[in-house]
């Protein structure tokens, strides 16, 4: 009987692959009745989309490391010298720098130990009233909830079996980082090809950063070949300083990249200097997130980078009648669209970026990808 809906994508095939070679025909029972299994179903959805696709590592890691403990203080294969209710837990410090030590996870934070994780699995299951994770906060301590790892059936002979899926689920887990792995140097693989073209090849160049330029593509890609064309169009371009007439001198612009990508940390995403311009990176047509951004920056001028296939004009209306229907006021809704500096869309991205091969600047643009993608995705 199953208690819990199975949802299949690419990955789930793979799942019930890993579950067969562990517990045979029973497979599809216990993963049909297991909602810790059914969590990491969902969270499974971008192995095979490639490297466009938003990877999060940080609640798979989570349940990774507190499992892992789990089977390394022998409570999966009994060895252990007393019950897992005994055991004094395992040390935050250990988890975290466990976690760290895991592809992808070098920049992992505390967060998905301490609550995404929890808070997240709520949302899928909040009949259960059980967390995966639980804690003790003043001796940093942690523990899986074991009744998740024991998965209880009854078989079509009538007898009940308890399965533990403990090494299952890291078996799952290590499969989805593989296949993430894979991808991502597929996608380094690619970026290095692209460099080694010719202008007279420039078609291929073109194409593929049309692809990374989708509505589809993993926010993170976007920054950062937004970042590599902007910062390659800018630097071709000077300004005329000095403190005073007779100490002028032609300063070259330089776009600088601030933080990581898409953190929500509630910076601004790229500084240009000595201009001291700055660009914020989106995904979204909502004024509230555009008018917060001014916020933030007490109107500031900011210049948007917007993953769109809408003209720039497009966008600007959109803001205008989203902001009219909130304000109602003129005056307050045109005091934010003042501080919109510019808009900058996907297609005028391509547009700079074909204007760049032409003056030879694609070795300095997939060098820079390369570069930004692996401090991004912890790849070293």
């Amino acid at each position: 009987m199953s208690l819990y809906e199975i949802k299949h994508h690419s990955f789930t095939p793979q799942i019930i692959k890993i579950l067969t070679q562990h517990f045979n025909s029973d497979a599809l029972v216990i993963f049909a009745n297991s909602p810790l299994l059914g969590y990491i179903n969902i969270k499974t959805k971008s192995a095979n989309k490639g490297s466009k696709s938003r990877g999060a590592f940080a609640n798979h890691y989570a349940l990774y490391v507190i499992i892992e403990d789990y089977i390394k203080h022998g409570f999966f294969d009994n060895t252990a010298k007393l019950n897992y209710q005994e055991y004094e837990g395992a040390k935050f410090s250990n988890l975290l720098h466990r976690q760290r030590e895991l592809p992808f996870g070098a920049k992992l934070q505390n967060h998905a130990l301490n609550s995404r994780l929890n808070d997240e699995f709520k949302k899928f299951y909040p009949t259960l009233n059980k967390q995966p994770i639980v804690r003790d906060i003043e001796k940093q301590r942690y523990w899986i909830q074991e009744n998740f790892l024991n998965i209880k059936i009854r078989q079509e002979n009538g007898n009940e079996v308890i399965y533990n899926i403990a090494q299952a689920v890291i078996d799952i887990i290590e499969a989805y980082t593989a296949t993430k792995k894979l991808a991502f140097e597929s996608f380094i693989e690619s970026c290095q090809k692209i460099n080694q073209l010719d202008i007279e090849n420039s078609e291929q160049a073109i194409t593929f950063i049309i692809e990374q330029l989708n509505p589809n593509v993993d926010a993170r890609i976007f920054e950062i070949v937004s970042y590599a064309i902007l910062k390659a169009q800018y630097g071709q371009q000077t300004i005329w300083l000095g403190k005073t007439k007779d100490s002028v001198t032609e300063e070259q612009l330089i776009l600088y990249k601030t933080g990581r990508t898409n953190a929500n940390d509630g910076g601004i995403d790229f500084v240009m200097r000595p201009l001291g311009r700055f660009f914020q990176v989106t995904e979204t047509i909502d004024v509230n997130k555009y008018f917060l951004d001014i916020d933030k920056v007490q109107h500031f001028p900011i210049t948007f980078v917007v993953k769109t296939t809408k003209s720039s004009k497009e966008v600007l209306t959109t803001l205008q009648n989203q902001a009219l229907e909130k304000y109602k006021i003129e005056s307050v809704v045109n005091s934010y669209l003042s501080a919109i500096e510019e808009i900058i869309n996907s297609q005028y991205l391509i547009n700079v970026f074909k204007n760049l091969i032409t003056i030879g600047k694609l070795p300095d643009i997939m060098d820079n990808i390369i570069q930004q993608s692996k401090v991004e995705f912890n790849y070293f």
